[in-house]
């Protein structure tokens, strides 16, 4: 026999996940929830584009994102999460203040995004000057420095991979030669954008050396979406959550 006391006897908390058709980083995404946390993910239709300031628009359109939406509501997730960097700030804060209203609108209890956690998550770091790495063509990285002016966030640094496809084949070497490549003197963070690119691993050892919090897509995506969900118990790299642990104890 076993005892029940072993074993955790609460319903499983859901977060509902809507991400881009090439989407490729399901199980980065995972390793930030709790066990008893499941993640349920939509995609939105393929679209046969290069990854452009187009693409980003179509993709951030709220009618295809309200869809999707609906489409992860059967199993009563907590909160659902919009995990596209590009899209949630290709029509500015506007468009993302869009995107929420959607997700709300068709039945989401809670909603974020990539870019609307991204500013939440400087706030929660202190944050007011970042320097920020992508896997874009210099366009759409515009559009992702202009976001954050939006909201009074000055750019320290830039750097972009000019990629046009294929961003989800990117490896943490290609993440750290991208790095090297950005002078972060006089930021108060990093960030790296886009949810295609893998960074679980590598944000606690560039804490260490840049001397700064590091934040990436994935990163501020998932703990915005614990977050909305009232989920606090989770154990994961980077000053973010750290910063997460210390306000909770607080409270």
């Amino acid at each position: 026999m076993f005892d029940e006391s072993d074993i955790r006897l609460s319903e499983p908390t859901g977060i509902g996940l809507v991400a881009p058709f090439d989407f490729a980083l399901d199980r980065e995404l995972w390793r930030w929830l709790p066990e008893h946390v499941c993640l349920h993910t939509t995609r939105l239709p393929y679209l046969p584009e290069p990854v452009t300031v187009q693409l980003a628009s179509a993709l951030g359109n709220p009618h295809g994102v309200r869809r999707a939406t609906q489409d992860i509501l059967t199993p009563e997730p907590k909160a659902v999460a919009y995990a596209c960097t590009s899209g949630s700030f290709v029509d500015g804060a506007a468009g993302e203040a869009a995107l929420v209203a959607a997700m709300l609108d068709a039945g989401a209890p809670a909603a974020v995004t990539t870019s609307g956690a991204l500013v939440s998550a400087l706030s929660e770091v202190g944050a007011e000057r970042v320097a920020v790495i992508t896997p874009y063509v210099d366009d759409v990285t515009g559009r992702l420095l202009d976001y954050l002016e939006e909201f009074g966030l000055t750019t320290t640094a830039s750097f972009g991979l000019g990629l046009l496809g294929d961003i989800w084949k990117i490896t943490y070497s290609d993440v750290l030669r991208a790095i090297s490549g950005v002078d972060t003197t006089g930021a108060e963070a990093l960030f790296v954008s886009c949810t295609n690119v893998p960074t679980y691993d590598l944000i606690a050892p560039l804490e260490q050396h840049l001397g700064i919090p590091v934040l990436t897509a994935n990163q501020v995506t998932m703990w915005a979406a614990l977050r909305a969900a009232g989920i606090t118990d989770t154990a994961a790299p980077g000053r973010l959550f750290a910063q997460r642990d210390k306000d909770v104890a607080a409270a």
